[in-house]
């Protein structure tokens, strides 16, 4: 008899999404066969999900409970939002909420190991292996947060799931609503850092890189004084085609217009001039004027308490201020936000095809 290694029931479960003990059972029964356990595991049931793997499941939910001064959140993903809808569907996310409370697994592989609330007999995995065979979808635990406080910590959830928020704060007098209202803004804004200087100094470098790079391939936008020298190099070395060299002679002294007359190939030209120069012109004073301001703006689109507040009533008030305005004592400990699907890339059907297929 063949010996069952840890690897192979690694394997067996990556394959089926079948509980450890199933996949050894499996492994065992058949002397080690793969192709034959997951067979087996298939007429037990325990493997409906492998017919399956193959498929994109981008719909689903997002769920947040709240209890005491701990909070989970939690995003699992359908192939439909319809399933998401489904009152079965809705019950597995509400025990899979109830099963991480009760554990402590850092992430989703580990909780797979734990005991699932709805049916402590099961594993989260044969749970999410059984929920998959009733629904007939692809379903995955995609991620979630569990988030300890001796602060509040305050969720919102947008879209009816679609959207999900936490915020932990100190426990300062005005916390709950103002979190309340940071939670809205969390959702619409989506800021990635509650503060720049929570940015590492590579972070910050990687976006300075980015924008002078941007900045380089958009030449329409560079100082004029560094446009004309390109534009300059150009002509004179006769690296325009016939028909960019006479539109630039015409329009030479018209550079906010410029561009219109010129080919996108002569663009591409200069903004290649202008990487071949890119050490020289980052040394430029009003170039890098031009860099810290797209910097400066970037920083506060992504930055929490530089954003503007969505309900400031002068449209200028930052988060930072509000905040101070509340209570100059309060501050953000943490944000997270879920948005179903985000990041994961949907297939685009073509129905016709789809039904031309199953014709066949």
């Amino acid at each position: 008899m063949a010996q069952v290694t840890t690897v192979m029931v690694k394997e067996l479960r990556e394959l089926t999404g079948a509980g450890v003990l199933n996949c050894k059972n499996a492994l065992v029964e058949t002397d080690g066969d793969m192709d034959a356990a997951v067979e087996i595991l298939r007429k037990k049931g325990e493997a409906q999900a492998v017919k399956k793997a193959s498929r994109i499941a981008a719909e689903g939910i997002v769920k947040v409970v709240v209890k005491d001064n701990t909070a989970v959140m939690v995003e699992v993903n359908s192939e439909t939002d319809f399933v998401a809808k489904n009152d079965k569907f809705q019950n597995f996310v509400s025990d899979v909420i109830e099963s991480i409370f009760a554990c402590d697994a850092a992430d989703v592989d580990a909780l797979m190991d734990a005991k699932f609330a709805g049916d402590e007999s099961k594993t989260v995995a044969e749970a999410l292996v059984s929920i998959i065979a009733t629904i007939g979808e692809k379903i995955t635990i995609r991620r979630f947060v569990k988030i300890n406080t001796d602060g509040i910590v305050v969720p919102y959830i947008h879209g009816g799931g679609r959207i999900g928020v936490l915020v932990e704060a100190n426990a300062a007098d005005g916390a709950d609503e103002a979190m309340k209202n940071i939670a809205m803004q969390v959702a619409a804004m989506n800021p990635q850092y509650i503060s720049r200087y929570d940015m590492s100094e590579e972070e910050v470098e990687k976006l300075r890189e980015i924008t002078i790079d941007s900045a380089l391939n958009t030449p329409e936008s560079l100082p004029a004084p560094i446009l004309k020298n390109l534009l300059n190099t150009a002509s004179e070395g006769n690296k325009f085609t016939e028909a960019d060299a006479a539109a630039y002679e015409e329009q030479k002294n018209n550079l906010k217009y410029l561009f219109n007359f010129l080919s996108a190939e002569a663009k591409t030209l200069i903004a290649g001039l202008a990487m071949d120069v890119k050490d020289a012109i980052a040394e430029n004073k009003i170039f890098n004027g031009l860099v810290e301001g797209r910097v400066s703006k970037q920083l506060k689109e992504m930055c929490l308490l530089d954003q503007t507040y969505v309900k400031a009533e002068d449209g200028k008030q930052t988060v930072a201020q509000y905040l101070k305005s509340v209570n100059p004592d309060l501050a953000i400990k943490k944000i997270v936000r879920f948005e179903v699907g985000e990041g994961i890339e949907k297939r685009q059907e073509n129905f016709a095809e789809e039904v031309a297929k199953q014709m066949q």
